[in-house]
């Protein structure tokens, strides 16, 4: 679970913040019995592709600050559906080994892995590099609010204006104290997960005992989570979308970093990280989600990573990945 980071124009933890972060880290991860996903997966697995085409945005009902429209079926969206018969580009194929032999060197260290997704909304291709389960440490704040906002949804109602205020402080501001209060709203690792199952996330369980920060997660469910926001085919009604669109839209200044980095401005992004040290290892959990405009063009990206001997040396590998990514993307023509 990650602390507060003041606002700064350092991309980088500053060192008060390490301590801060650590005992944080050691507090949950011992509460949690120090089982938490280091070393769940071996380093790599290779990268690879699936296809699922979003449909056209339908208008929601409601307002632009976060006022729900109609309750959805409780069943997943269209999109977390894959079916055997997707086809892979050809050229996005090729992509797999050229992501791999990039992201690969950043693995150099043996406890370290990293896990990379990225989705172009447009043709509905995500490249895939990595696979295993992390922790979630603070990007769970997203999927936490938009699970808040699916509960305000199913009841017909906005947002109060302290459920509003705790969803600031949590995607904005990566407050903590927020979360806890946010965590119980949604009924915490059990509501969570029902809620999940709505929005199509398959493989993330809630962190238990009240360690959201532990919730475990994949890429390609990050993915999932960041469709929930961005994909006009989420349950979510359209104003819900871009209410927390515009947190993430947001973040306090120092906490800037990760996703970012595969873009050229940081206009257009959109985003939320994470940073948890483990104290049964002393190492380092770095991640990042969120949406890029790259060339005029958006792409929803997820890079999950474990393993770091600092919490720098993460953001830096978490940055290289993003870049890598793209680079790659670019070089195969967006399929």
């Amino acid at each position: 679970m990650s602390p507060e980071i003041p606002r700064q124009r350092t991309r980088r933890l500053a060192p008060a913040l390490l301590g801060a972060a650590l005992a944080t880290g050691v507090l949950a991860a011992a509460s949690a019995g120090g089982t938490g996903g280091d070393g769940a997966a071996a380093p790599g697995g290779g990268a690879e592709l699936s296809d699922a085409r979003p449909a056209a945005d339908a208008a929601g009902a409601g307002t632009d600050d976060g006022r729900p429209g109609a309750p959805e079926e409780a069943r997943p969206p269209a999109y977390a559906t894959r079916g055997s018969a997707e086809r892979v580009p050809p050229r996005w194929a090729e992509a797999t080994a050229a992501l791999a032999r990039s992201v690969e060197p950043l693995e150099a260290e043996p406890a370290v892995r990293i896990s990379v997704a990225v989705l172009d909304p447009v043709t509905g291709h995500t490249l895939r590099y990595g696979a295993g389960h992390y922790e979630t440490a603070s990007i769970v704040k997203v999927n936490i609010v938009a699970g808040l906002l699916l509960l305000a949804q199913d009841e017909g109602r906005p947002l109060t204006a302290e459920e509003r205020r705790l969803a600031s402080d949590a995607v904005r501001s990566s407050d903590n104290d927020a979360t806890h209060e946010l965590w119980a709203m949604i009924g915490a690792e059990e509501g969570l997960d029902r809620l999940n199952a709505r929005f199509g996330l398959g493989l993330t369980r809630g962190g238990e005992d009240g360690h959201w920060g532990l919730t475990r997660t994949t890429a390609a469910d990050q993915i999932t989570v960041l469709r929930a926001v961005f994909d006009p085919r989420s349950p979510l009604a359209r104003p819900a979308r871009a209410y927390l669109e515009r947190l993430m839209g947001s973040v306090a200044e120092g906490q800037r970093w990760g996703v970012s980095a595969a873009a050229a401005e940081a206009d257009g992004t959109a985003l939320k990280n994470g940073w948890l040290p483990r104290s049964h290892t002393g190492l380092w959990n770095i991640n990042s989600i969120g949406r890029v405009e790259v060339d005029g063009r958006e792409y929803l990206m997820a890079v999950l990573s474990s393993g770091h001997r600092t919490g720098d040396a993460g953001i830096e590998r978490v940055e290289a990945a993003a870049r890598a990514a793209m680079d790659v993307i670019r070089s195969t023509g967006r399929a």
